[in-house]
């Protein structure tokens, strides 16, 4: 395993899919990547993974290297992508893997017990979630600033859940590594009546101006 916090000299911007696939996808995610996106993770919770494999195809190969798949994990030899990323439904790594792994977490405490065994972890959610209904945090700025100084957070730690504009300067301010976006940024893109999706890249400049 290597370890991320070299990388992290500023706070890198993760974006994580929408857990459904629609037309546009491919075309926005390689706008992303070329509009200075980290990372993408990948995230299609029970689906087919030959609806992830063509979404894949379709992103220029020159940017699997910054994607982290949640399932399907053959798929990271298959496209030569980043890594895997482990959660609740897929909680263990295949046998034999090496490379790039990361976790989720759901408290300070579970950070603190797992961030030293992977690259980085997601810690969430770190303010209301936009995507999930009622899924509320439970840190108070006060908690989160104490587990900066104990060196719980720290630039292998990712802050997710209810990022904004409005908010992503606190999350630097947290000591935080990397800022998750999900609700936020796909929330400016209605795949059904939107001609394009302008605002979405338009939004993600906003929030990488601000982040860096």
């Amino acid at each position: 395993m290597t370890t991320f916090a070299h990388i992290f000299l500023i706070m890198k911007l993760i974006a994580v899919t929408t857990p459904y696939f629609f037309v546009e996808e491919d075309k926005i995610i390689t706008e992303l990547f070329e509009e200075g996106l980290d990372i993408l993770h990948l995230r299609k919770p029970e689906t087919c993974a030959m609806y992830s494999e063509r979404l894949l195809k379709l992103i220029p190969e020159k940017y699997h290297k910054k994607i982290v798949t949640h399932e399907h994990f053959y798929m990271k030899e298959e496209f030569g992508l980043m890594g895997i990323h482990l959660n609740s439904r897929n909680s263990k790594e295949p046998e034999d893997y090496e490379g790039h792994v990361s976790c989720s977490c759901h408290s300070i405490e579970e950070v603190k017990q797992k961030k030293e065994f992977y690259d980085y972890v997601f810690m969430s959610p770190v303010f209301d979630s936009i995507s999930k209904e009622g899924y509320n945090s439970q840190y108070t700025p006060e908690e989160l600033r104490k587990a900066a100084k104990d060196g719980i957070i720290d630039n292998n730690v990712v802050a997710l859940g209810g990022i904004t504009a409005d908010n992503i300067l606190q999350i630097k301010d947290f000591g935080f590594g990397g800022a998750a976006l999900l609700g936020d940024i796909w929330g400016k893109f209605d795949f059904c009546n939107d001609e394009n999706y302008l605002a979405i890249i338009k939004h993600f400049r906003k929030l990488k101006e601000i982040a860096d």
